[in-house]
């Protein structure tokens, strides 16, 4: 498959060594810095919103979406609360991370430490119409659990 083009995005930054950055060639994901002057303990159960001391221009027609750092997750039980969060093009305030930790002990957030992870992702806006009806499926209103598999 061709390699798409970049999207620039316009970054104003605190501290430029906690610009998000590509772990590898192909990753989709571009980590995100927790911009702390002294540690941040989560306790068991508890939220936190973690600053990235960050603020982008998002191209109209695309999104940042914000997901969890899957290491943080299955080490420690910690993810992003909203996942996954959107930063709206039109927003221009510093991006700010929620984290929860799902773990049975505390959990430090150090200055610097990689939080979360962003995607860009091109946004397309539905045109909701009023129907008096839809189209039958086979599915049709079978909801969660419906076909039984729990797994």
């Amino acid at each position: 498959m061709a390699k798409q083009d970049n999207i620039d995005i316009l970054v104003q930054i605190e501290d430029q060594t906690l610009l998000p950055f590509y772990m590898t060639e192909e990753a989709a994901g571009a980590d995100l810095k927790a911009f702390l002057q002294d540690s941040l303990m989560i306790n068991p159960g508890e939220s936190a919103l973690v600053p990235t001391g960050m603020k982008m221009a998002i191209p109209e027609g695309y999104e940042i979406q914000i997901r969890p750092r899957s290491g943080l997750a299955l080490k420690h039980q910690v993810t992003v609360l909203n996942t996954p969060g959107t930063i709206d093009s039109d927003y221009r305030g510093e991006i700010k991370i929620i984290l929860i930790n799902h773990g049975k002990e505390p959990f430090t957030v150090t200055p610097g430490m990689r939080i979360a992870q962003m995607i860009l992702a091109p946004v397309l806006r539905a045109n909701l119409i009023v129907a008096s009806e839809l189209a039958i499926t086979k599915r049709g209103t079978g909801g969660f659990g419906h076909t039984g598999a729990c797994g």
